[in-house]
Order: C-alpha cells, then structure tokens, then sequence
C-alpha cells in the first residue's frame, strides 16, 4: 500500500499557541494542495520547547489539540500523526504525540518515555509508559519522540510487533544534525521499516534546530530531505518494501534474544 506523505517542518512561535495554530491551519491548508494521505507536524508545536511556562500554556487533556486535529482530519481526508503537544494529565504535564484518522477518530497516543535531562525536562515533564503503537488503514506504525530515537531498544520494541514505518517528531538542535540523520538512518536499517521524521525548523531564546526532516526506507536510503528552513517536505513510500527488505534480510527470524 501506498500512501503520500506531508511533513510540516514548521517554524515555532516560542510559547504563543494561538500564533502557532493558525501557522499550522496555514500549513495543512498549503499541503492539501499535494492531496497527502498524512500529515506530520513536529514535537511540541503548539508552545515550542518553552518548558517553564508551561504550567500555563500546557492543555488540559490536550483538548484544544484534538479537536484541531480532528477538525482538520475530516476536513482535508487525511491521517494526522499531529506531532506532540504539552499535555496536562493526573500524573503531570507529557510531551503526549496525538494520531486521528482521515474519519476524524482518534487512532493512537504517545507520551514521550525518555526525557531529556541535559535540557531539564524531566524538571518540568512526567515520562511516558506506554509503547506508541497504532493502525491506519490496517496497517501498523508507531510514534517516537525526539530523544527516543538514541534507544534502539526501545525502537526495536515496537519492530517485533510488525510495525511498518515509524514516525519520529521532534525538536532537534543544528549542533547534533549529524547525530539525527545517522540515527535515523540506523533506526530504518535494523528495523527494516519506513522512518519518517519531522523536525521543526527555526530558533528560540535557547536553540537553533536542524529542519532537515527525512523520509527514509527499509534500507537505509533517504528518499525525501528537508534543508534548515520551514517548508513542507512531500515523500510516497510503499509498504510492500518493508515485506521485500524482512524477506530477503531475515534478521528478525535469526535473532538469538535468549542469549541478548
């Protein structure tokens, strides 16, 4: 199965919501001119890495993203992995990824798992813990924050329940650009399976990000790269490579997790 993809590589308002919703609306509307089958938006996109404001900017429950994505979904037909939000819940604010289906249902959710203490966010955001599994279309895919990407482990976790691309969204700085592209190539090598990543572009007080998002398949070529400033970046990719790359490689029928 095919499906056409649009990444919103997106600059950020640092902690104007309402600046950053209506940049995003004007964003799926200009991707809908390319008919994609999904949209991904980057990690934190309604408040930017803004992390101690957001007592105050985060959503309850994420409601006023989900309605947004769920709006958006029923009216451009399309999949939304809507990138991650700062989500207030009983155990704390998450940095929480939201799936809706072209039908306007909600498919999936993921709170990030692994924070990222050099930048203090386990000061300010509760860990995920649940695994970032989904389906669209009868298919299975899975949803990466950021950081996750440099746990293999953890990203194998969701190859063995035959997932079939991963979609990672993130923040990541221009200073570790290389570190994003070899790990996200990496990731799709050993997993055998479509990596599509979607990083914002722009700068806050603090950091410069990289863009660069990437679309890559099950053997580790790049199909699809952003440069460093916002734009959309358009890929299509066909799952019946991840079945092609898993056949003629059969890493998964040939590991040895007894000894591991």
């Amino acid at each position: 199965m095919k499906f056409k993809i649009a990444c919103l590589q997106m600059d950020i308002a640092f902690g104007d919501p309402a600046k950053n919703y209506k940049h995003a609306a004007q964003l799926i509307e200009q991707a809908n001119g390319q008919k994609p089958d999904m949209i991904v938006l980057p990690e934190l996109w309604t408040t930017g890495y803004d992390l101690d404001n957001l007592k105050t900017t985060a959503e309850e429950e994420a409601q006023a993203a989900k309605e947004f994505l769920k709006d958006a979904a029923l009216k451009y037909a399309s999949h939304f992995i809507g990138g991650s939000v700062a989500n207030k819940t009983e155990a704390g604010i998450e940095n929480t990824l939201l799936v809706f289906d072209k039908d306007g249902a909600q498919a999936g959710t993921y709170s990030k798992l692994h924070l990222f203490k050099l930048m203090d966010e386990h000061l300010h955001l509760a860990a995920g813990k649940e695994k970032g599994i989904f389906s669209l279309d009868g298919h299975k895919f899975a949803g990466l924050i950021c950081y996750d990407i440099r746990f293999p482990e953890w990203v194998r976790v969701h190859a063995l329940q035959d997932v079939e691309a991963m979609f990672v969204v993130a923040e990541w700085p221009i200073q570790r650009l290389e570190h994003w592209r070899a790990l996200l190539i990496a990731r799709a090598i050993e997993n055998q399976c479509f990596v599509i990543a979607c990083n914002r572009a722009g700068s806050d007080p603090n950091n410069t990000f990289a863009g660069h998002s990437m679309v890559i398949n099950p053997w580790g070529e790049v199909i699809a790269e952003g440069g460093v400033d916002e734009e959309i970046l358009i890929a299509e990719i066909d799952l019946d490579e991840v079945k092609e790359a898993r056949s003629r490689i059969p890493i998964f029928t040939d590991r040895r997790p007894e000894l591991y």
